[in-house]
């Protein structure tokens, strides 16, 4: 009998954590060692519409959703929960936790007691692991007298293992003019004059300027301060959108927008800035990414958990261009990429969230000066930056791909999960309901040892 398992997993989300549970699913289902058994669960305000039944795959994943509200027959060999560690569960005989980790470089305390509550916890980049290893905290206790005394150290305690989000090399690979998607082409076409463009793409979340995490009126103020008054000048795509695919998240963004480019004055010449909103296919992504006006990738991000389009932009070819710290370390380098420098600074008061991103913590501010000059630079002397993005191609095709992943994944279930006691009948506990955005109020202790130096 195979093993059950059991995953708690946002499978049907538009979302960077839907696409990777779905990867990380049918990673499972590849092995063929577990009986799978899912439970969709939402993330945040994220469309719910990812699989397409009438797909071989997607029916598949489908196929192993529960309906709600969720029970089985017996207790789950392994229970999975693909979640931020705020939702973490343990129903199964082996607990596993999957979570991107957290874009700064240190987690809360409620992460690490979360995290500790699993038998193993999977992130995508040894950026992840060590926002959690290096985050210590003092164990207070409150005496009678009022007064408080360290009894201890909280800390990570159990395993912790790196598993990359891998890019599927079937959807993600070097396209020729007529093998694009002929409405990604059209529209492409349609939308930019120029025969040049950077593309970002990536969600534009809270925050005044500088403050939202993929930094994105950074890079717009940093656009239009390079390319000013400049006779011949390229575009900046972003294929970007808020929390939803909605006209009204399309007009916050426009209007976002036409706020940096008023701060400039009405009679210099800038540069264009178009925006592509709504939702695109993998293959439609693909095409986007092959387009011939598309000619380098740009992010100026505070921080990633791993950088998933960033990956799969690499995949096809396509320069890259973004901040030198992060999650996308790990697939990315000096010889193979235009790395941005920057330090470390405290994350602003708009970008706290509560047991999530806490106060104490840092993320990357880039060096707008040079990243005006690598902007220039790439535009001027493209074809040794297309070189660069030749080597990324290589490279990760060869090392990142979503196969590699499999196996990898293989390679970690078997260390930690051969053995397992026998199985005993059970009903599912009934899920309490995950509200990331409220966590439970907590005094945060004093955080140790959570700066370092870039």
């Amino acid at each position: 009998m195979k093993k059950l398992m059991l995953i708690c997993a946002p499978i049907t989300s538009r979302s960077g954590y839907g696409a990777h549970a779905r990867d990380l699913v049918w990673s499972f289902l590849q092995h063929d060692k577990y009986e799978i058994k899912i439970i969709d669960v939402r993330w945040g305000d994220c469309p719910r519409n990812a699989l397409d039944k009438n797909d071989t795959r997607d029916k598949q994943l489908l196929d192993c959703i529960l309906p709600m509200p969720p029970q089985i027959d017996r207790q789950p060999d392994i229970y999975v929960d693909i979640r931020i560690p705020n939702e973490f569960e343990t129903y199964g005989k082996f607990n596993i936790g999957i979570t991107a980790g957290i874009e700064t470089n240190a987690v809360s305390q409620k992460w690490i007691e979360d995290c500790n509550k699993m038998d193993l916890v999977i992130v995508p980049s040894t950026h992840s692991r060590d926002g959690f290893v290096k985050s210590v905290y003092d164990k207070i206790q409150n005496l009678p007298d009022g007064k408080q005394e360290k009894v201890g150290e909280l800390k990570l305690e159990n395993p912790m293992e790196v598993l990359f989000e891998g890019a599927d090399d079937d959807i993600y690979k070097p396209l020729n003019k007529d093998e694009l998607d002929t409405n990604v082409y059209t529209l492409i076409e349609n939308i930019i004059p120029e025969r040049f463009a950077f593309l970002f793409v990536g969600q534009w979340t809270k925050g005044g300027l500088g403050e939202d995490r993929k930094d994105i009126g950074t890079l717009i103020k940093t656009f239009y301060e390079s390319f000013a008054n400049k006779k011949k000048k390229p575009a900046l795509l972003l294929k970007a959108h808020g929390a939803t695919f909605s006209v009204a998240d399309k007009e916050d963004i426009l209007n976002k927008i036409k706020s940096i480019k008023n701060h400039f004055p009405s009679d210099l010449d800038l540069p264009n800035v178009y925006l592509l909103h709504g939702d695109f296919t993998n293959d439609e992504m693909n095409s986007l990414y092959n387009h011939p006006k598309i000619k380098c990738m740009v992010s100026f991000t505070h921080g990633e958990g791993f950088g998933r389009p960033l990956l799969e932009a690499s995949m096809v070819g396509l320069p890259v261009m973004t901040s030198g710290w992060s999650g996308q370390m790990d697939f990315l380098s000096a010889e193979n990429s235009v790395l941005l420098t920057g330090k470390l600074q405290n994350v602003p008061p708009s970008a706290v969230w509560n047991d999530i991103i806490i106060k104490e913590s840092q993320w990357f501010n880039i060096d707008t000066k040079r990243a005006y000059a690598a902007l220039n630079f790439i535009f001027d002397n493209y074809e040794s930056i297309k070189s660069k993005g030749n080597v990324l191609m290589r490279e990760n095709r060869d090392k990142f791909k979503l196969s590699d992943m499999t196996q990898k994944l293989d390679e970690i279930m078997e260390k930690y999960t051969k053995d397992l006691p026998s199985q005993v009948q059970m009903n599912l506990p009934k899920l309490k309901k995950a509200n990331s955005s409220k966590p439970p109020k907590m005094k945060l202790p004093k955080l140790k040892k959570v700066t370092e130096t870039v």
